[in-house]
């Protein structure tokens, strides 16, 4: 049975990174964050989930981001962007 959890992700680091490496900054904080959170070693993020981090662009990301988390059987997490 899967298991399935919304988190509010806080990007407030991702101003710490480089303006040309903050969007894939913001991505790495995402990963970790469910691979803490829910104790997957494996996070597939969804295009929808990625794009979102990167509408707009490279130097200019959000500052948080609601994320919906499925646990799959296997241990692995599928994140998706929370509506």
């Amino acid at each position: 049975m899967p298991e399935e959890r919304i988190y509010v992700i806080p990007l407030r680091d991702v101003r710490k990174a480089p303006r040309g490496r903050r969007t894939p900054r913001a991505v790495k904080i995402v990963r970790e964050f469910l691979m803490r959170h829910m104790k997957a070693r494996k996070v597939k993020i969804d295009e929808g989930l990625n794009k979102r981090l990167w509408e707009r662009g490279i130097e200019r990301t959000l500052r948080r981001v609601r994320v919906r988390a499925v646990k799959q059987d296997d241990g692995s997490v599928e994140a998706f962007l929370a509506e």
